[in-house]
C-alpha cells in the first residue's frame, strides 16, 4: 500500500471513529433477516428486505439484514443476531429451515421464521407463500396462448419451493392441454445472469415459447434472452416484474410478503406469536397473477375470462393447487 492510500485509510478511520453515531435503544424490539441472495434482485429477496423496512417504520424495529449463501453461513447468521438480542429473524427461504432449527434451543427468547419450509419447533416456524395458486394460472395462460405446445421454466437452486413452483406450472398446462410438453432449467445459483440467459436461450432452441422463472437475481438474464428471440413470453415472479422488460413480460406471479411479515412482527413484539405453519394464498390476499397492461391485448377475452373463473375456483375452494412440500 502507498503512502497517499495509507493515509486515505487512516483519514477514513479517524471519520468513522469521531464522527456522529445514532443511539440505539437497547429495549427496542430488533429483527434481523437473512437472505440467500441480494437484496437488489427485484424480486425475492427484494420483497424481504421491504418485510424489512416495513417493520422498522411500523414498529419502530431496530433492524439488520445480511446475505449468506452456505449452511454454515446460514447457521452463524441465526446465531449472531440472536446473540445480539434480536428478537425476530427471518431466513428468507426453505434452505433456512435446518439452521433454524439447530440454533434455535440455544436462544429460547428469540423467535425464528423461515419464509417456507415444514420446520416447527417452540420458537421456529415457516410462513409458506402459495405462489403455487398463481404458477399453476401461469400455466393454463400458457397452454391457452403456445404454439409450440412447448413450455419451461428456469429456477436457480434446486429446492422443494422452487420445484413446487414449476410442478404447479406444469400442472396448469396439463390441467388445460395433457399434450403440452414442459421443460426445466436449475442453474445451480441464484446470481448468475450469464448462465440463466444461456439456460433460457436453451430452451428456446427446444421450441419452448413460454418460460416461467424462479431465479431470484439470475432472473434477469432470463429476460434478456427472451428479448432476444421473437415470438416469445417471459413470467415474472415474487414481486411484480412487468416492467423490467415489458415487451415481453406477459404477467407476474407476486407475493405480498412485506405483509405477512409485517403480521408475524407484530405478533411477536405483542408477545401473542404461537409457533405454527402458516399457509397464505390468494385467499389471503398475499398470492396475486399481474398481467402486464403493455401486453394485455396479447390475452383474447375469452382466455382472459378462462383464467379468470379459474382464480375464482382457487379462492371458493373449489379449486384446490397442491403444493409439493
Amino acid at each position: 500500500m502507498n503512502y497517499n492510500r495509507m493515509l486515505f485509510v487512516l483519514l477514513v478511520c479517524l471519520v468513522s471513529a469521531c464522527g456522529p453515531r445514532e443511539e440505539i435503544n437497547q429495549d427496542a424490539f430488533k429483527v434481523g433477516l437473512l437472505t440467500p441472495g441480494p437484496v437488489s434482485d427485484a424480486g425475492w429477496n427484494a420483497g424481504a428486505y421491504e418485510g424489512l423496512v416495513l417493520i422498522k417504520k411500523e414498529l419502530d424495529a431496530v433492524i439488520s439484514q445480511v446475505e449468506t449463501k452456505t449452511p454454515a453461513e446460514f447457521e452463524q447468521g441465526f446465531r449472531d443476531y440472536a446473540s445480539g438480542g434480536y428478537h425476530l429473524i427471518f431466513g428468507h427461504g426453505f434452505e433456512f429451515q435446518d439452521a433454524a432449527a439447530s440454533v434455535a434451543p440455544d436462544f429460547p427468547q428469540t423467535v425464528f421464521i423461515t419464509t417456507s419450509g415444514t420446520t416447527v419447533r417452540d420458537n421456529v416456524a415457516p410462513v409458506v407463500f402459495e405462489i403455487e395458486q398463481a404458477t399453476f394460472l401461469l400455466g393454463m395462460l400458457s397452454a391457452k396462448q403456445t404454439k409450440t405446445r412447448k413450455i419451461g421454466a428456469v429456477g436457480g437452486v434446486e429446492i422443494p419451493s422452487v420445484k413446487s413452483s414449476f410442478d404447479a406450472f406444469r400442472a396448469g398446462a396439463v390441467s388445460v392441454n395433457p399434450d403440452i410438453q414442459f421443460v426445466a432449467s436449475y442453474i445451480g445459483n441464484w446470481e448468475d445472469i450469464g448462465a440463466a440467459k444461456e439456460a433460457t436461450l436453451a430452451l428456446i432452441d427446444q421450441g419452448v415459447d413460454f418460460i416461467f422463472h424462479n431465479a431470484d437475481a439470475a432472473g434477469l438474464g432470463v429476460f434478456h434472452a427472451v428479448q432476444e428471440r421473437k415470438g416469445v413470453f417471459v413470467f415474472g415472479s415474487n414481486k411484480n416484474q412487468n416492467a423490467i422488460a415489458p415487451n415481453v413480460i406477459l404477467a407476474s406471479a407476486v407475493l405480498s410478503i412485506p405483509n405477512a411479515m409485517l403480521t408475524v412482527a407484530q405478533e411477536v413484539k405483542a408477545g401473542v406469536f404461537k409457533a405454527s405453519i402458516r399457509r397464505l394464498g390468494m385467499k389471503e390476499n398475499v398470492v396475486s397473477l399481474n398481467i402486464n397492461p403493455s401486453l394485455r391485448n396479447r390475452i383474447p377475452e375469452e382466455v382472459w375470462a378462462f383464467i379468470e373463473t379459474a382464480r375464482q375456483q382457487i379462492l371458493t375452494g373449489e379449486l384446490v393447487v397442491s403444493k409439493g412440500f
